[in-house]
C-alpha cells in the first residue's frame, strides 16, 4: 500500500494507518506484537491517564524510558494532549536527570524501575527536591521496586497499566503548529539546549524520509537499536511508522541480542555506529551475515574503524553515511545508494525533503560559497526546530535571518547537488554516539576538592572513542584518579565517565586576540601517548 496523505501532525499520522490497515503490525517487543489500532487505541487510554494527571497543552512529559512500547504510546499520548515529551537518556543519573526534568517543568515523569537493573527511584532519590517540585506524578512501567527511597516517598507515583485503564481521551488537540518534543543536545555551557520542536515539522518529515528512502516497499521491516531519546533512534522508528510498516523495539545493546534480533526478524534497514557494525561482523559469520538488510545507516565515530564501509561491503553489507542533528531531526540527508563506498561512507548526502536546502559560508567573511569549497555549514527545511526552549538568546545565536540553522558544522557542497560533512567546527565530543559538551564533565570534576582545572578530549580507542580528561591540582593536593572517575559515575552517564583522569602542571595553551586558548589537539597527542605507554 503506498504511504497515505501527508498528516498534518503526529497524532494524524497514526490514526490514518489505525484506519486503513488497523490490523498490521507497528511494533514488536521480544513476544508482544502490537497493531496499529492497538497502538492508537493505547494511546487514547493513555492520553486520558495523563490528562487525569493534570497534564494539559502544552505541559512538559519526561520521558526516561527505553526503547519499549511504552515510549510510543505515551509519546503519541502527549500528541494527543498537544503536550510535549522531554527525551531523557536512561543513561542519565542525578545530575543530568535534575537539569533535564527542572529545567523543562516536567509535570509527569515516566520511568521503568526494573530495565537493565537500573534503579531509577534512587536515582531520583538522589536530585535536588527543588528540580522535582513541578511533577505532579511519576508514571512507573512494569514492578514498582518494594521499597521506596524515602526521598521521593513525596511523590505521587501511578502504575503504567492504570493510565492504560482508563477510557479513550476525548477531544484532540494535536495541530501542526503545537510544541511537541524537547531533544537535549550539548550547547556552549555546562547545561544542554533544549531542542523544540512542533508536529508539522516530525510528521511531515517522518513522511518525507519514508519516501526518500523507500520506506513504503511491501517488505519494509525496522529494528530500532538506537536509543528513542535521541533523534537517530526517534526519527527511524517514526519514519517507519509513518510508512504503515513494523519496528522491533530492541532495549538491549547488547551486540548478541541485536544479532540474534536481526536473524529472527530479517530486517531491512538498520542505523547504527561504526563500532556497533564492527562487533556485528566479528560476531556473525559468513560471506553476507545479514542477508535481509539492503543498506546500512551508520555514523562514524571511531577513527580507528575509518575503513569499516569497506570491510562491510567485503561481507555484502552496504553503508550509506547520513547527517542529522537535533535542530533539523536525523536522516536529513542521506548519500545514495549506488554511490562508490569512497563517496558513500561520509557524512551528508542528498536532503530528503525536496523543500530543504543547505549552503556552505565561509566563517569568517560570511560570504556563501560554492562547489568543493569548504565552510560552515546552514540547513534548513520542514524539519527545522521551533527553536531553544527557553532560550531566545541561544535560538537568535543560532538561527539566520532568512531561517537557516548554523549547525557548527564544516562541511562543503559537491557537484551533483549533496554536501559533504566533514568534521565538527567546535570541541563537542562524540561519546557513544551523543554528542557531550566537555564542560558538562569538566564542570562536574571541578567540584572535587582537590581539583583546580579540567580540560577534557575524545579519543579513539579499540573499544571505540572514549573521554580523557586532564586535571590541574590545588597546592598540596594529590590524584586520586579512582575517586574521580568514580565521581563522575555517581554523577554522569556512563560514556560520559573518562576512564582516564591525568595530572599536569598545566594546560598547553597559544596565545590568541582574546588571551589563551586551550591545545586541545595537543592534549589529544599526550592522551594518546600515555595510554600507549
Amino acid at each position: 500500500m503506498p504511504l497515505a496523505m501527508p498528516a498534518a501532525d503526529v497524532w494524524t499520522l497514526l490514526a490514518e494507518w489505525a484506519e486503513q490497515t488497523p490490523d498490521a503490525t507497528a511494533l514488536l517487543q521480544g513476544e508482544r506484537t502490537i497493531s496499529f489500532a492497538e497502538l492508537h487505541e493505547l494511546s487514547l487510554r493513555a492520553a486520558r491517564g495523563l490528562s487525569d494527571l493534570g497534564v494539559e497543552p502544552g505541559d512538559r512529559v519526561a520521558l526516561w524510558l527505553p526503547n519499549i512500547p511504552a515510549y510510543p504510546i505515551l509519546y503519541f499520548a502527549c500528541a494527543r494532549l498537544g503536550a510535549i515529551a522531554v527525551a531523557v537518556n536512561t543513561r542519565f543519573r542525578a545530575v543530568e536527570v535534575a537539569d533535564i526534568v527542572g529545567r523543562s517543568g516536567a509535570k509527569v515523569l515516566a520511568c521503568a524501575p526494573g530495565f537493565r537493573r537500573i534503579d531509577f527511584l534512587s536515582i531520583l532519590a538522589e536530585v535536588e527536591p527543588r528540580a522535582l517540585e513541578r511533577l505532579a506524578a511519576i508514571v512507573i512501567v512494569g514492578d514498582e521496586p518494594p521499597t521506596t527511597p524515602p526521598a521521593i516517598e513525596r511523590l505521587r507515583r501511578v502504575p503504567y497499566d492504570r493510565l492504560l485503564s482508563r477510557p479513550r481521551h476525548g477531544a484532540s488537540h494535536a495541530a501542526p503548529n503545537a510544541p511537541c518534543n524537547i531533544f537535549t543536545t550539548s550547547g556552549t555551557t555546562s547545561a544542554p539546549k533544549f531542542v523544540l520542536h512542533r508536529q508539522g515539522a516530525i510528521a511531515t518529515h517522518a513522511q518525507e524520509v519514508a519516501r526518500a528512502l523507500g520506506f513504503d516497499a511491501p517488505e519494509t521491516l525496522a529494528l530500532s537499536i538506537l536509543p528513542l531519546c535521541g533523534v537517530f533512534g526517534f526519527n527511524q522508528t517514526m519514519t517507519t511508522l509513518a510508512a504503515g510498516k513494523p519496528c522491533v523495539l530492541v532495549e538491549s545493546y547488547e551486540i548478541e541480542e541485536i544479532a540474534r534480533l536481526i536473524a529472527q526478524h530479517r530486517p531491512t534497514s538498520l542505523l547504527g555506529s561504526d563500532d556497533m557494525i564492527a562487533r556485528l561482523l566479528e560476531l556473525v559469520p559468513g560471506k553476507r551475515p545479514f542477508p535481509s538488510v539492503k543498506w546500512m545507516g551508520y555514523a562514524g565515530f571511531n577513527a580507528a574503524l575509518e575503513n569499516i564501509a569497506e570491510v562491510a561491503e567485503q561481507r555484502g553489507l552496504i553503508l550509506r553515511g547520513p547527517y542529522g542533528m537535533s535542530e533539523v531531526q536525523a536522516l536529513y540527508a542521506i548519500q545514495p545508494i549506488d554511490a562508490p563506498v569512497a563517496q558513500r561512507k561520509k557524512g551528508g548526502g542528498i536532503v530528503s525533503s525536496p523543500f530543504a536546502h543547505v549552503r556552505v559560508r565561509d566563517p569568517e567573511t560570511g560570504e556563501l560559497l560554492g562547489v568543493g569549497q569548504p565552510g560552515a555549514l546552514e540547513c534548513t527545511g520542514p524539519s527545522l526546530m521551533v527553536g531553544y526552549y527557553g532560550n531566545a538568546k541561544a535560538t537568535a545565536d543560532a538561527m539566520t535571518p532568512d531561517g537557516y540553522v548554523r549547525t557548527g558544522d564544516l562541511g562543503q557542497i559537491e557537484a551533483d547537488g549533496s554536501f559533504t560533512f566533514l568534521s565538527r567546527m567546535g570541541d563537542v565530543l562524540r561519546l557513544s554516539g551523543f554528542l557531550v559538551n566537555p564542560l558538562e564533565i569538566e564542570t562536574h570534576i571541578q567540584k572535587l576538592p582537590a581539583i583546580e582545572g579540567c580540560q577534557t578530549i575524545a579519543v579513539p580507542r579499540p573499544e571505540g572513542v572514549r573521554a580523557v580528561s586532564f586535571v590541574m591540582l590545588k597546592p598540596g593536593a594529590a590524584l586520586d584518579e579512582a575517586d574521580v572517575i568514580a565521581h563522575c559515575k555517581r554523577g554522569l552517564a556512563n560514556y560520559k565517565v573518562p576512564p582516564r583522569v591525568f595530572a599536569i602542571d598545566d594546560f598547553p595553551k597559544t596565545p590568541s586576540p582574546n588571551g589563551f586558548k586551550i591545545q586541545r589537539a595537543k592534549l589529544r597527542e599526550m592522551a594518546e601517548a600515555f595510554l600507549s605507554s
